[in-house]
């Protein structure tokens, strides 16, 4: 970057043309003057799993495209469906609002869904700068034109259309497509009401009733020995008790345990579930608990800070989830990627390489991904720091404990970017010390072309899952069922199968997810096989009206399935 004097102004030139300028009538004690380059490098490290700002720039779609944001009004992109409280905000993007948004999201639109916050001052400027300079710079007509249409690769079997309960599914991973076989796309599920014709389909014998209504972000979901549930609102900042109807097909008040939190993802009870003494709770960047007993709908104190800090980096995948081994000695923590797949990571050489595993893992990830897309693990009611316990995980967005085995399992969120059916996502058991690839590889020896050539010694070493989902189906939640009696209990054949939540997709053609599938296990081994069991979420290619996250056993044997689209939970029994 060079420097020009103009007046009592200095013209900040960047190699990429962007120009600002800072004041300099004293230049020994100016402020520094704001630098949209390194804007773009801010953007490219904490932002672009959500967002794009520029053609081609290896952004993602969770959020809305910020090309052209400055003096657009909050919520009105049609491609995106926003919350209610940000499409109420009234707000006009520009600086000053930009920078106190980016400051703190929740405190100046309480209820976004807006996950990071930008606290340097010096690097928000620079960010909103850099979001300044694209609208002052808008992509050529040329890169505006739409993508062709996907080709036929894995387009027929994967058409949400032919989604029914009981369609089966086994990815074969000898058949996956090359990267870039077909358009990375665009295609964002816009969140509709639920048409009066939608109907939602499950297998001969059960039933879909509405649990509860009318939450924020329902995510996570525990049962209390009492039959009260637990459920974080992840978007409302809170941990709220739903309480059952005496029938149990719905919840007839609720209760708010814990508000005021950063994003509560994960939920547990400690020691057990039958006899708590303790409600931990997974939030953005720690764990904490609270004192807990049986009939509490109300924490009686402060929480204790069990995990002070997870990373020393912020943005990217922003859920925690939070699991007990069987003996309950340890507490095991996942921690997604900041990123999609480590594009602004240094390069290290073969011995630097060697040392850094030496102390973070096989695989580990530096820079900004240390202890990140990793399975952390500590010791409960210790003091000592955790440790890598499972690492090249992109996002494994739930643990869960397979009952009877024992096995800890994560369900993840894989790569973007790299074509309609790449890469799967996936449920799986994780061990200590196994490397699932991200970013260097991909469902075992397959490289990602954009760091191709980093790590030939990890390429026999990747782990490959147990069971893949189709790319981009966004898997979210596993619960495996255990109920073996009550009135809406389900076929004993049914019994240790896990169900997935398949949240829905934005980076694909034809669009996938948005749905329950039943994860087959015999003898507590995964098939690799996945059934369609809850579908009927999706209106067409750009719509949707549901997007399922996690799920739950009740005493009764029926299921619950949070939905943080229609911010409901769904109850399924099974009555013949």
């Amino acid at each position: 970057m060079k420097r020009q004097r103009t007046g009592v102004y200095v013209t900040l030139v960047s190699p990429l043309g962007m120009a600002v300028l800072g004041s300099v009538c004293a230049p020994r004690h100016a402020a520094a003057a704001v630098d949209p380059e390194a804007g773009k490098v801010i953007f490219q490290q904490q932002c672009t799993v959500c967002h794009t700002a520029e053609p081609n720039d290896n952004g993602g779609a969770q959020g809305p495209s910020l090309q052209g944001v400055f003096g657009r009004k909050a919520g009105s992109d049609p491609s995106f469906s926003y919350t209610q409280a940000l499409r109420d905000s009234k707000i006009t993007w520009n600086e000053p609002s930009l920078n106190r948004f980016l400051s703190a999201p929740s405190q100046m639109v309480p209820g976004t869904a807006m996950a990071v916050s930008i606290t340097d001052p010096q690097q928000r400027s620079n960010l909103v700068a850099y979001l300044k300079w694209i609208k002052a710079h808008p992509p050529a007509a040329a890169a505006k034109t739409a993508a062709p249409a996907p080709a036929a690769t894995g387009t027929s079997e994967s058409d949400w259309k032919k989604d029914a309960p009981g369609r089966a599914h086994k990815i074969d991973l000898a058949a996956l497509p090359a990267p870039f076989a077909t358009p990375s796309a665009r295609n964002n599920p816009k969140l509709v009401p639920r048409p009066a014709y939608a109907q939602l389909s499950v297998p001969k014998g059960f039933k879909v009733g509405l649990f509860a209504k009318d939450l924020e972000g329902p995510r996570k979901i525990v049962v209390t020995p009492g039959g009260e549930l637990f459920v974080t609102e992840t978007r409302g900042g809170r941990v709220s008790v739903l309480h059952p109807a005496a029938d149990g097909r719905s919840s007839e008040k609720a209760d708010v345990f814990a508000d005021g939190l950063d994003k509560p993802f994960g939920i547990a009870f400690y020691p057990s579930a039958q006899d708590p003494k303790w409600l931990y709770i997974a939030e953005n960047n720690r764990v904490i608990r609270f004192a807990f007993k049986k009939g509490d709908v109300k924490a009686s104190g402060a929480p204790e800070v069990v995990v002070p800090q997870l990373t020393t980096s912020s943005g990217g995948h922003s859920t925690r989830d939070i699991a007990f081994s069987a003996e309950g000695r340890h507490l095991y923590v996942s921690v997604g990627s900041q990123s999609n797949v480590a594009e602004s990571m240094s390069k290290k050489s073969p011995q630097q390489v060697t040392e850094w595993q030496s102390a973070h893992g096989l695989g580990a990830a530096w820079d900004q991904e240390e202890n990140r897309a990793d399975v952390l693990v500590f010791d409960v009611d210790s003091q000592r720091p955790g440790k890598v316990f499972a690492t090249g995980i992109r996002n494994c967005v739930s643990l869960t404990m397979q009952p009877k085995t024992n096995s800890l399992w994560c369900t993840t969120n894989e790569r973007d970017l790299l074509g309609d059916d790449l890469v799967p996502d996936y449920s799986t058991r994780v061990t200590e010390g196994s490397f699932f690839g991200w970013p260097w590889y991909y469902m075992g020896a397959n490289e990602d072309p954009r760091l191709k050539g980093d790590r030939p010694d990890l390429k026999n070493r990747v782990t490959v899952p147990d069971v893949p989902y189709q790319a981009h189906s966004a898997a979210l939640g596993l619960v495996f069922y255990t109920a073996t009696s009550g009135k809406s209990a389900f076929p004993a054949e049914y019994v240790g199968d896990g169900f997935a939540m398949l949240h829905g997709s934005w980076n694909r053609g034809f669009r996938t997810g948005h749905k329950v599938v039943r994860v087959r296990v015999k003898d507590g081994v995964p098939t690799g096989e996945y059934d369609d069991f809850l579908t009927g979420f999706i209106v067409d290619d750009g719509d949707a009206w549901g997007r399922p996250v996690s799920g739950a056993v009740l005493a009764d044997g029926s299921l619950l399935v949070s939905d943080d689209g229609g911010n409901v939970i769904y109850r399924v029994s099974y009555e013949p």
